[in-house]
């Protein structure tokens, strides 16, 4: 998304920083705490509720913290305190059953023999953490220089949308790598109403036999699904005067609906922005779901899905009810980013405090982490691509085509299995 109006003062976040040693390491690193270790996944911190521990030059770590950060089920059998994690994927099942106390482990019913036998501490059941690891495809590596551990997760299947813009052509052949594509070709006037024409959000005219309905066409035949994306700002107060205004509404919506219809669309893309700054957030919230509730009625019955482009809670804009809006539309982008007005990749306990409070609104199933490729790297991208898959969230958008490296799109697919 375009936008990033003046932004203030963002809520900060305390992040509970684990240090602990992995695998085996000199005799001299007794602890992980009086060593000052570090251990980051996919390039952050990640935090335990009880420290590690090391056990005959083994490092223990909370079994069920590490499992949902890597995203493998956990199954507690409490009588015969058995665990049993499983992870499925679209090439097998790799399931691992330990007993606490028992040092001797099944992998896919084969035994394993372990140095240490998993054990209960202070409420956690601590396993070690190198060998759970490398069982479900993470890969762990220690730097001593820094005395940091650093553990990048496997591949895991997410959802991914990409948007394009005017100036995406030159990457239109990656659009079939995307599960959905959302197509920046409309927006809200500054009087109000819907358009398709303007200086930077309008339908484009045709190049040769390049049309925007043959490249809409292409990504349905590559299996992509296609969405009209509507943009608008309240900069001027237009988005403001549209959702006030019952008859600017109506017109809009009908305008969506019949874009939607007579170009083969399947679904919506809303990109409302700047909600919330002229002091009456209580009431543009309940404005903005009164049009998306409008709106879902108009283009369900189509068939079509509706995604909305959201300000994170942790923002400046506090025009935005997400818990009634998870409810109203399919899914939600958290527009995780602005937070330095894009001058270099976004800070990572902003982006992590802004999934951790939509995640106490809108299940994690209907959440997708918004990625700004005009300001993140080849580097943080797969950063802020790691946290979505540790908080399990339904996948990652990135704005824009046009905007990613190859460097950087090579890292994306290095992180989640794509088409």
């Amino acid at each position: 998304m375009i936008v990033t109006r003046l932004w203030k003062l963002f809520l900060s976040l305390s992040i509970c920083i684990c240090s602990l040693v992995i695998g085996t390491f000199p005799a001299s690193a007794a602890t992980a705490a009086s060593s000052g270790i570090t251990v980051l996944m996919d390039g952050y911190p990640l935090a335990f509720p009880t420290p590690p521990v090391i056990e005959k030059g083994t490092t223990l770590v909370p079994f069920r913290a590490i499992s949902e950060a890597m995203g493998v089920d956990v199954q507690w059998d409490g009588p015969t305190q058995t665990i049993t994690a499983i992870q499925t994927n679209e090439q097998d099942q790799k399931t691992v059953k330990m007993t606490l106390g028992n040092p001797q482990i099944f992998v896919n019913g084969q035994t394993v023999g372990l140095a240490v036998a998993p054990y209960e501490r202070n409420g956690s059941t601590l396993i070690p953490l190198r060998f759970f690891s490398e069982q479900f495809g993470a890969k762990v590596s220690w730097d001593e220089s820094t005395k940091t551990v650093s553990i990048v997760s496997p591949a895991r299947d997410m959802y991914s949308l990409a948007f394009y813009a005017i100036s995406s052509f030159a990457q239109k052949d990656l659009i079939s790598r995307f599960d959905s594509v959302a197509f920046g070709w409309s927006r809200i006037d500054k009087d109000g109403s819907l358009t398709l024409s303007g200086s930077d959000f309008y339908w484009p005219q045709p190049a040769g036999s390049t049309t925007p309905e043959t490249i809409i066409g292409e990504a349905k035949a590559a299996g992509t699904t296609p969405y009209l994306m509507v943009f608008a700002a309240d900069g001027s107060g237009e988005l403001t005067t549209l959702l006030t205004d019952r008859s600017l509404r109506e017109k809009a919506i009908a305008g969506i609906v019949k874009i939607v219809q007579e170009k083969g669309l399947e679904g919506v893309v809303l990109d409302f922005e700047g909600l919330g700054m002229n002091g009456q957030a209580t009431e543009i919230k309940q404005d903005y779901n009164e049009f998306v509730q409008l709106l879902s009625g108009q283009i369900k019955p189509l068939g079509a899905k509706l995604t909305l482009v959201l300000h994170p809670l942790n923002g400046a804009y506090q025009g935005y009810d997400y818990a009634s809006l998870g409810k109203l539309a399919d899914d939600l982008v958290i527009m995780a980013y602005a937070y330095e007005n894009e001058k270099g990749p976004e800070p990572m306990d902003k982006v992590d405090q802004a999934i951790r409070l939509a995640l106490a609104k809108v299940p994690k199933e209907k959440l997708i982490l918004g990625i700004s490729m005009g300001s993140e790297n080849d580097q943080s991208v797969n950063q802020k691509i790691g946290l979505a898959k540790r908080y399990g969230l339904k996948g990652f958008a990135l704005w824009r085509l046009g905007l990613i490296s190859q460097a950087a799109m090579s890292r994306v697919q290095e992180a989640v299995s794509m088409k």
